[in-house]
């Protein structure tokens, strides 16, 4: 049976551990107002701040560089704690060597071709940094530049405002773009983002969070017995750069038909052009739903051991699962335990990679007087 994380919280309090953290367990107190402490600086003198919320058994800690969600601690069926998010201690390492851990991503999430693009007659040459590719936003993305945070209680609720302002030109881009992206713990535990953004000259705008999880606990080991579940009869194949051929293809009888919940490793060794190219999953899945008013439950990820569970439900058509394909060993968590390949996975929520040079994906352009939302809302339980 599946417990939310209402039963879990009750079920600690019952047992006597309602007003303590000590041992990492849970506990049933309500949201706590937003704490700031100083991260670390930049080489250039900036302060980097960390921000530490709480609410209905949720912890989470996100720095004002990149908006990095530093760490996410939920319980297990035992209510006790786990970082379940990869990241670093230091902010050195995130600006050294991050592999977009944690971060927001902007001005455009995932890939497009060759960095290039063409709006309203007009060619558009971005900041190249995979190959020959555009990867998530450029070389100086969302992910590393500094947010202004604003901590804010509303009802049972506790959460943080971020702002950014991409200027006109920034990485290629046009028009001069100003992001605000909030988080919210709810009363449940819940962790809600809610990104919006407007321009003043017609640009293209694809904003999503690239926390790389592992529900067993962050530097625990590989998420392949993890089971995952999507919502999606289609996938985007890709070519040799990992863009997008424009194709819309059947996931019935393929690796990547998730539609019934399984372990992610049942299949990731399969010879599979595919795989073999990303060198495991790193591929949009077509979220059946499409694009909804409002978010819809389009994933769900289970760790067996623990009993942690995470529902993804969203607005977006697209969902990107990147299954820690390029992890190496070289990096170091909080946990003082390499990252592998495999040892965590992303899930993001999106539009297509390579829109703007696929007329027939989903449209990412925003014009003067429109206003960019979109939604996505975590739920955890065990």
């Amino acid at each position: 049976m599946e417990l939310n994380r209402r039963t879990v919280i009750a079920g600690a309090a019952a047992a006597g551990i309602a007003a303590t953290t000590l041992g990492g367990t849970a506990h049933a107190t309500g949201g706590r107002k937003p704490v700031k402490t100083l991260f670390g600086k930049l080489a250039d003198g900036t302060k980097i701040y960390s921000w530490s919320l709480e609410n209905g058994g949720t912890r989470l800690k996100v720095l004002s560089y990149g908006g990095i969600v530093q760490s996410l601690e939920i319980p297990d069926r035992r209510g006790r704690y786990a970082n379940v998010s990869a990241g670093f201690d230091t902010i050195e390492d995130y600006v050294a060597k991050s592999p977009y851990f944690g971060a927001l991503i902007g001005r455009y999430g995932n890939r497009i071709g060759k960095g290039k693009f063409t709006l309203d007659g007009k060619n558009y040459q971005l900041s190249v940094n995979d190959g020959e590719q555009s990867l998530h936003g450029g070389a100086q993305g969302f992910d590393k530049r500094v947010w202004d945070i604003e901590p804010f209680t509303k009802g049972s609720d506790v959460g943080l405002y971020l702002y950014y302002t991409s200027v006109d030109g920034e990485m290629g881009y046009p028009g001069t773009l100003k992001t605000k992206v909030t988080y919210t713990l709810t009363k449940h535990g819940d962790w809600r983002i809610d990104y919006e953004a407007t321009t003043d000259k017609a640009t293209v705008v694809n904003l999503t969070s690239h926390v790389y999880w592992n529900l067993a606990g962050e530097g625990s080991g590989t998420i392949e017995d993890h089971e995952l579940h999507i919502a999606a009869s289609r996938y985007t194949p890709t070519d040799s750069g990992l863009i997008p051929t424009g194709e819309l293809t059947k996931v019935a009888g393929t690796p990547f038909d998730f539609r019934k919940a399984k372990p992610i490793g049942r299949d990731i060794r399969v010879s599979h052009p595919q795989l073999v190219t990303a060198k495991g999953f790193d591929h949009n899945w077509v979220l059946d739903k499409g694009i909804t008013a409002r978010p819809e439950h389009v994933a769900t990820l289970r760790d067996p051991a623990s009993g942690r569970t995470m529902k993804i439900a969203t607005n977006e058509p697209g969902l990107q699962f990147y299954s820690g394909n390029f992890l190496d060993g070289t990096l170091t968590g909080p946990s003082g335990r390499t990252y592998r390949q495999g040892d965590a996975l992303c899930l993001e929520t999106q539009h297509f990679p390579d829109s703007p040079n696929k007329p027939s994906f989903p449209s990412t352009v925003l014009r003067p007087g429109q206003t960019y939302r979109t939604t996505t809302v975590h739920t955890f339980g065990c």
